[in-house]
């Protein structure tokens, strides 16, 4: 009897399975879900339909955490604050090489959390892959200012920061 009530409750309750081994879909796709977990400025962790999906805030580039980029902890505690454990909308747009999906998401505040990252100073517009003139714009008046990393006086954009050259020629 035991065995069969394991059995029962092992297909009654299903555990977290990564949105990549089920294959689920979510590109051009709008849809809610619960934010549980945020690994960086633009990285983010929801829950949706007992399935946890990396999202990877579109349009922005925030500066990292790893290698301790000035600014990279304040941009996660930012995005943390404008999101962590709300229900969101999430826009789907596409996947990137490693498998998140790229997405502007709106808070429970109908903020959107991509924008408002670069209104406080806290991403750069990546315009390596949007073209959207809206966040040009919000990142400019951040600079003029001087709102979030634009206080500093030398800000070194994410992009560049991820090459090992420059990170070493800016710490001599």
């Amino acid at each position: 009897m035991g065995k069969i009530t394991l059995l029962i409750l092992l297909l009654w309750v299903r555990p977290f399975v990564p949105a990549e081994e089920i294959d689920l879909d979510l590109k051009k796709t709008t849809f809610s879900a619960k934010v549980i977990r945020i690994m960086d400025g633009d990285t983010m962790e929801v829950l949706y339909q007992n399935t946890p999906i990396k999202i990877r805030l579109a349009h922005i580039d925030c500066p990292e955490k790893l290698g301790s980029q000035p600014f990279g902890n304040n941009a996660k505690t930012a995005l943390s604050n404008l999101c962590f454990g709300q229900q969101v909308k999430i826009y789907g747009e596409k996947y990137d090489r490693y498998k998140r999906l790229i997405a502007v998401v709106a808070n429970q505040n109908k903020q959107i959390v991509n924008q408002e990252m670069i209104k406080q100073g806290m991403a750069w517009h990546f315009k390596k892959y949007s073209s959207d003139p809206l966040y040009a714009q919000l990142e400019l008046t951040a600079r003029n200012n001087k709102v979030g990393l634009w206080h500093d006086a030398h800000p070194i954009a994410p992009w560049d920061w991820r090459k090992p050259k420059k990170r070493l020629f800016q710490r001599k």
